[in-house]
């Protein structure tokens, strides 16, 4: 079942690319199976009351992923699937980079760099006033050249802020080439470690594995924790899969046409 779910995501993050003509939408399928596990299974929600006190926190770090964000807001029942139609329109609240105004969306965000910090704040926030909800972070590869996410892993780790969970989508390419040509950033796990962070690395594309790590945090009391999710941008089309240039393409008819029809169940 769950792994219907992802493909339905991608495709109705896939139309709602093409239809405002858009652009990142490899970025979406590569977190796709990570947002909907969250969602499905280990983000403490309610449809019915987005701002409810006790609600986990969601921070899409990645803001220009949000396609499959919005698609698994209206999967769960948060927003009207039909909302999804006004993507990138002029006066829509679902922007092209993901924003707060849409319900069940915690923060805005499109510069990198910004997700961890924030929610590095919102988990000191809640160890300070004594409650138990989490702050989750899904943020990029490539937006780990930026100094400002080192400082919040060095922060996080002095506060032993242990509700907090970091997931890196470690699909090894950014917007014009590979991480590793870019910035390399090997050895990654061990650099996570050193800075005080209990880690572990996982297929992000395996909805089982991601839950089964992910319902047991933190995995070290006292520690924050941060899981390395190695994924394919582009994940299920194959003509996306690996491709740098689909971080900046919109699909064409016959392009959406053939992605479509390879994400069927």
């Amino acid at each position: 079942m769950t792994g219907k779910i992802g493909n339905r995501i991608r495709r109705r993050a896939l139309n709602m690319v093409h239809a405002a003509k858009a652009s990142h939408i490899g970025s979406a399928l590569s977190v796709a199976d990570i947002v909907v596990v969250l969602y499905t299974g280990i983000i403490r929600c309610h449809a019915g009351q987005p701002e409810y006190p006790a609600r986990d926190r969601f921070i899409l770090s990645k803001g220009h992923a949000c396609v499959a964000v919005y698609a698994t807001l209206a999967e769960i029942g948060m927003i009207p699937e039909d909302q999804l139609l006004t993507y990138g329109q002029d006066h829509s609240v679902l922007m092209n980079h993901i924003s707060h105004k849409v319900s069940g969306v915690e923060f805005s965000t499109g510069s990198l760099g910004h997700g961890l910090p924030f929610g590095v704040g919102k988990a000191l926030a809640a160890k300070r006033k004594g409650e138990h909800w989490r702050t989750f972070v899904l943020m990029s590869d490539g937006e780990l050249d930026e100094g400002s996410n080192w400082e919040a892993l060095l922060f996080a780790a002095h506060h032993q802020l242990d509700n907090l969970v970091a997931i890196i989508d470690y699909n090894k390419l950014q917007s014009l080439a590979s991480v590793a040509q870019t910035l390399g950033l090997e050895p990654l796990a061990e650099k996570f470690a050193a800075f005080g962070w209990a880690v572990r690395e996982v297929d992000g594309h395996d909805h089982a594995a991601l839950g089964d790590a992910l319902a047991v945090v933190p995995w070290t009391p006292g520690k924050p924790s941060i899981l390395i999710a190695h994924t394919i941008k582009g994940k299920g089309v194959s003509f996306m899969e690996n491709k740098v240039e689909w971080h900046y393409r919109s699909p064409n008819a016959q392009e959406l046409a053939q992605a479509l029809a390879e994400l069927e169940d």
